[in-house]
């Protein structure tokens, strides 16, 4: 895996590994908008399975899993896939499982329920471990300079929409080159929307 291609965002695929269905289908809806591939699993012996032919860049893993716990999973994924970032979620935390996922690199340790903010900011830490961010710079060679009359508003809708075309619309990637979440860039292409411009 490949720490600078920047077409690692793009291609970022976050594996689910959750035994309750809601939680489940929860994790998958909120993670395909905001622009993920994602595939499910619903044990460690299935999640082993499907990153056979599958490989993912993060897993969302749940501590206390039928038969492989979430831990014990991970070891197993990483022995594949050692780049591969987890997100660990777990009902029941115990200093002994946060210690062994601290001893793993886990980029976060959730306890359920979690805010799905809390979810989007440590997927955007783990985005960051993939490909790091670069700068966002808003004097970019071919980005006009503002005329005296453009608000500081014009200025960065130019730039988020500029940015937005040179990732092809892909917005997980846009939000990573401009450093700040999926949220935030959702938030501010529904504004431009309404304002009437186009959002590609």
């Amino acid at each position: 895996m490949s720490v600078a291609h920047p077409k690692k965002i793009n291609e970022a695929k976050v594996l689910v590994v959750e035994d309750e269905p809601r939680l489940r289908e929860l994790l998958t809806r909120a993670l395909s908008g905001w622009g993920f591939a994602t595939s499910v699993a619903r044990s460690g012996e299935e999640a082993i399975r499907l990153t056979e032919s599958q490989p993912v860049d993060i897993a969302i893993l749940d501590l206390n899993l039928p038969g492989k716990d979430g831990l014990e999973t991970l070891r197993r994924l990483r022995e594949r896939m050692p780049n591969l970032q987890a997100i660990v979620l777990t009902g029941f935390a115990s200093i002994e499982s946060a210690r062994q996922a601290v001893h793993l690199d886990v980029v976060e340790f959730l306890t359920k329920p979690c805010h799905l903010g809390e979810l989007e900011q440590a997927l955007d830490r783990a985005l960051r471990r993939i490909a790091p961010t670069p700068p966002a710079v808003l004097d970019k060679p071919d980005l006009p300079p503002p005329t005296a009359g453009m608000t500081l508003d014009e200025v960065e809708r130019q730039h988020i929409l500029r940015a937005l075309h040179e990732h092809d619309g892909n917005r997980t990637a846009t939000a990573t080159a401009l450093g700040i979440s999926r949220r935030t860039l959702y938030y501010k292409l529904e504004e431009y929307q309404r304002q009437g411009f186009t959002v590609e």
